[in-house]
């Protein structure tokens, strides 16, 4: 008799992309384990065998949207660009994210309600905030040993990219009626980054879609 295949992976996700879409309809408070398992088309003992609180899932959650931030971060600094390039292509990839999960963004916001509860959610988000910051400082420090960038703190920048990200996040969720992530994203780095660089940007490194998105 062969054996049984291993659906647990499949199964979690499952479970995740109901509970988002759950989240997202009711607000994280309102729903219950019951609706996310309904939802899901598992039965509740099915649920928290994956699945001990909404903590939990909020937590596997953040797990693997850094995963995948983390992917396109790596596919796009191996693309041998240069290091202004690269930070906007860097902007567009977070603007495509925003658009891409616009309906659950909110939920995000979660995971900073959750970290204030809990001690293993902080570090993550930490540990996370580091790793990408370390990526930024990296790409940064490149610009500023080929004499693409004057030379700057490039900590501080990396800090105020990713401020710039997650204050919009947060601004959108607040104002989506007012906002345009698609010209904003890319006009903050864009500015930023002329701010830094030597030789300011060409029109074609800034790009036609920021100008198509005014």
């Amino acid at each position: 008799m062969s054996p049984r295949p291993d659906v647990s992976i499949e199964r979690t996700e499952q479970i995740l992309q109901a509970a988002m879409t759950v989240f997202a309809q009711r607000g994280f408070h309102e729903s219950r384990m019951d609706d996310i398992a309904e939802h899901a088309g598992v039965s509740k003992g099915t649920l928290y065998l994956y699945f001990k609180s909404k903590d939990e899932i909020i937590s596997a959650m953040l797990e693997a949207f850094f995963a995948h931030e983390f992917e396109n971060m790596q596919t796009i600094l191996n693309s041998g660009e240069s290091a202004a390039s690269t930070l906007l292509n860097i902007a567009d990839t977070v603007v495509t994210d925003m658009n891409e999960m616009s309906d659950f963004l909110s939920i995000g916001f979660e995971f900073y309600a959750v970290a204030g509860r809990k001690e293993s959610v902080r570090e993550f988000l930490r540990g996370y905030y580091h790793e990408y910051r370390t990526l930024l400082v990296s790409l940064i420090q490149r610009g500023i040993d080929s004499g693409e960038f004057r030379s700057i703190n490039p900590d501080d920048i990396a800090i105020a990219i990713i401020a710039l990200f997650e204050g919009m996040n947060l601004l959108w969720v607040v104002d989506p009626e007012s906002l345009k992530p698609d010209r904003m994203v890319r006009a903050g780095v864009s500015a930023l980054v002329d701010g830094i660089r030597i030789v300011p940007l060409s029109a074609a490194e800034t790009g036609s879609r920021s100008v198509s998105n005014l």
